[in-house]
């Protein structure tokens, strides 16, 4: 085949693909002004958030999969309880071994430092929860997802629905502005920085931080009381620790552009 042959078939292909709806793995993400939901006294009202890319959906089984079997050590049997509680990959049937669960549904039961190892694998990281919060605030049509009905009411019956049995396959929820898909409706995801800031004692008269805990964002005041669904991801990362692995908490993956 000539060069030039060659290069109309990958055009072809290409567009082929196009036609087809196939979605790149990652999406940009533009710059913007990030509005913490809490913040204490000397913490800033506004985030710059540079731009980025982030995975069009949630790592899945078969993913996380082939990345156990090249790197051992974050396999089931062999992970260290310093870096993954006892429910690491609890709904896999073996080390390598997927049984039930499905190759495309986003792999869940993964410790922050596991997701983490992944990442760094692929050359890529963990979002911030500054980028994944402007992320997840997108809306179908519009960037500013809080202007949105139909989008905040999507959002609000998913944080008020338990997670079923069988989790959906990754990627099937609706795409929102940015083309990102399930950052609402399918899992909860770490984010590399869920340990920012805490309050730490009973939350009615401690103002103090802890940051030594692997906890998420909480501090004096919220810039909006009505967000529900974001008290509750910042509420449930403030139970977290790096170690812990939970059913229904997955991840995704970035990188600078």
């Amino acid at each position: 085949m000539t060069f030039r042959r060659a290069l109309a078939f990958v055009a072809t292909v290409l567009v082929l693909s196009a036609a087809r709806g196939v979605e790149p793995a990652m999406v940009a993400i533009p710059a913007t002004i990030y509005r913490p939901l809490f913040r204490g006294e000397k913490d800033a009202k506004e985030v710059a958030v540079a731009a980025f890319q982030l995975d069009v959906r949630p790592v899945t089984n078969g993913e996380f999969l082939a990345f156990v079997r090249e790197h051992p050590k974050w396999q089931r049997a062999e992970v260290k309880r310093l870096f993954a509680d006892e429910r690491y990959l609890t709904h896999w049937a073996g080390d390598l071994d997927l049984g039930d669960a499905r190759a495309e549904q986003p792999v869940t039961n993964v410790s922050w430092f596991a997701a983490k190892a992944f990442a760094t694998a692929r050359g890529q990281r963990l979002p911030t929860t500054a980028e994944w919060e402007v992320a997840a605030g997108a809306g179908f049509t519009i960037a500013d997802g809080a202007k949105e009905p139909e989008f905040q009411q999507a959002v609000a019956l998913w944080h008020g629905t338990p997670s079923p049995a069988a989790l959906p396959e990754a990627g099937a929820g609706r795409a929102n502005i940015f083309g990102v898909r399930d950052l609402h409706g399918l899992v909860w995801e770490w984010t590399s920085d869920f340990n920012s800031a805490l309050v730490t004692g009973d939350a009615r008269g401690d103002t103090g931080l802890e940051r030594q805990l692997f906890c998420g964002a909480g501090s004096l005041g919220a810039n909006d009381r009505g967000n529900f669904p974001a008290f509750m991801r910042f509420g449930f990362r403030s139970s977290l620790r790096a170690g812990y692995t939970v059913h229904n908490l997955g991840f995704r993956c970035a990188k600078n552009p």
